[in-house]
């Protein structure tokens, strides 16, 4: 991975504390290491079980954990000693941000956060929740999350090649992936209590105000639910939701994703359908982030995730369908004729994101459980909660991404340029410009890799999540006359660097080693590499050197 000081051209200042860093470190060094591990082995069966009260059966053993909702993957992290009860009352506005903040930057066993008592609200709120690797494998049912490319490549490799939504559908075929879908249940606990537009208060919820300049609090770990109008086809994404008033907020939906899309295919004086879930089990709320080609069902990822389908009922006043232990349910409409001025909001980029006009979401309904719990997440200069999230993305989706450019060997979204900044990719080279054809591939795979700024290439020997190794390379190995590649196209709506909205220059950098086919008329220098039976054999000595208690052999 690179810090700020890697690259100039990818210079980024002073964004991460040293203790910061060093958590990130950490996780590049014990990936790097390829210590064993122990595998999980999702097609075991375990013993099912149930939690007190009202609930669906889930599966647990020593193995593998699936969550059936939030509650479970409370108790949980607090049975592992990875949740800490925070009973002093705490402030919405600004305080729970500055304490979560250095719980993730300062503190590599740092656990999640249950505040009992926030002001102005009946409700606790969780946070930082997928804040370590830990939890983030955990959440999903894995022991690291290099598990998750693991799991998904048993499944990619009984399919043959094709795009990525040809993938994605033949893997439905194997395994018993059927199974995994979305079934329908007639009651749930999210509608345990059920408020009519009259009762709605959103202003009850604990909707943290994040940080200094926002222009409001804001709902920012939402499963926003909306329908197609052309083939009925549900779709959820994620999409911060700044608060109003009691019964309105904003809906940041921006031109490529798929509820703005929904928006538009609806005729131009209609209210378009929406339900937004807050709190639903791990998996589930992962599989709402996930970057996921249009058609492709979220809940069906979460299922596959689960290893068990997710219950979903219909909602009482609009017709979509939400998972049926969530804790908050908000039901409502989209006017589209409406706009209202949202933000600004601290980004995940660091930056705060400009106001400007977007959808206003109006509440209509709320349906909850009897106890919810309000989760929720922070955002800003990395590394921070959401970096876990990326980093799960990044395992998921690399066999896919094997198996639609066979050449890529591995590849690291660097939590500094968080997730639509940098990309580096290994790849076995064959021919003259092969780097250049494996950028221009990823900047036409679609949501998870058309907004990538700037790709950089290296060799198949290079370990793309060591820091040191791609500096090293990359500025020995590039010549800026050669090796650069600007391609004009569009970049992230969030990208203040570019020009104009969402219009910018892409950045490819060939860090390859060169040759002659490709301009290089020199014989190129081999790498300075100590001989392995050297290496042996003062491994072997290493004890009477003295120097074990500092260096280990």
């Amino acid at each position: 991975m690179f810090t700020e000081t890697s690259l100039p051209f990818f210079a980024r200042g002073r964004a991460f504390s040293t203790r910061a860093r060093g958590i990130i470190a950490q996780y590049n060094a014990r990936r790097r290491a390829k210590v064993p591990r122990t595998r999980l082995h999702s097609a075991e069966r375990a013993p099912v079980a149930r939690f007190a009260g009202r609930g669906f059966p889930r599966r647990i053993s020593n193995d593998e954990t699936v969550y059936q909702d939030l509650r479970a993957f409370v108790d949980d992290l607090r049975n592992v000693g990875e949740l800490h009860d925070i009973t002093a009352p705490v402030d919405p506005r600004l305080e729970v941000t500055e304490i979560a903040d250095r719980c993730v930057k300062r503190a590599h066993a740092a656990p999640a956060l249950l505040f009992h008592h926030v002001k102005g609200s009946p409700y606790p709120l969780l946070i930082n929740a997928f804040a370590s690797e830990r939890r983030m494998a955990r959440a999903l049912g894995v022991a690291e999350l290099d598990d998750l490319s693991v799991k998904v490549q048993r499944l990619v490799s009984l399919t043959q090649p094709g795009s990525l939504m040809d993938k994605l559908g033949a893997l439905l075929k194997h395994g018993g992936m059927a199974a995994l879908f979305p079934r329908t249940v007639g009651s749930a606990p999210c509608q345990d209590v059920v408020l009519d537009q009259d009762a709605v208060d959103l202003t009850t919820l604990p909707v943290l105000t994040c940080w200094p300049q926002d222009g409001g609090p804001y709902v920012t770990l939402p499963l926003v639910f909306t329908k197609d109008p052309r083939s009925g086809a549900q779709n959820v994404g994620m999409y911060r939701m700044q608060v109003f008033d009691k019964r309105t907020t904003g809906m940041h939906w921006q031109r490529h994703k798929h509820g703005r899309e929904h928006q538009e295919a609806s005729s131009a004086d209609a209210r378009m359908p929406v339900a937004v879930c807050i709190g639903a089990d791990p998996a589930t709320v992962y599989a709402g982030s996930a970057p996921l080609p249009a058609g492709f069902d979220e809940m069906l990822l979460a299922g596959f995730l689960r290893g068990k389908s997710v219950p979903m009922v219909r909602c009482k006043t609009v017709d979509l369908k939400v998972p049926a232990e969530a804790e908050f349910v908000l039901e409502g409409y989209v006017d589209n004729a409406e706009l209202r001025r949202e933000g600004p909001f601290g980004d995940h980029t660091g930056v705060y994101s400009l106001a400007d006009d977007y959808p206003v979401f109006h509440v209509t309904c709320l349906t909850r459980r009897r106890d919810p719990i309000y989760w929720t997440t922070i955002v800003g200069r990395p590394p921070m909660e959401d970096a876990w999230l990326g980093k799960a993305t990044e395992r998921l989706f690399l066999p896919l991404l094997r198996q639609l450019i066979s050449e890529i060997v591995d590849y690291d979204f660097p939590v500094e340029g968080v997730f639509q900044n940098l990309v580096i990719v290994s790849i076995r080279k064959r021919y003259p410009g092969h780097a250049k054809k494996v950028m221009y591939g990823l900047w036409g795979l679609g949501h998870m890799m058309m907004l990538t700024r700037n790709i950089v290439v290296v060799d198949d020997d290079v370990d793309v999540h060591d820091t040191s190794a791609v500096a090293w390379v990359t500025l020995n190995n590039v010549d800026a006359g050669r090796d650069l590649v600007l391609a004009p196209g569009p970049v992230d709506a969030l990208d203040h660097a570019a020009p104009l909205p969402m219009l910018g220059t892409k950045l490819g950098v060939d860090a390859t080693r060169k040759t002659p086919a490709e301009g290089y008329a020199r014989e190129w220098p081999p790498d300075i590499v100590m001989s392995a039976e050297v290496k042996q054999a003062v491994s072997g000595r290493w004890q009477e050197f003295g120097l074990g208690a500092y260096v280990s052999p």
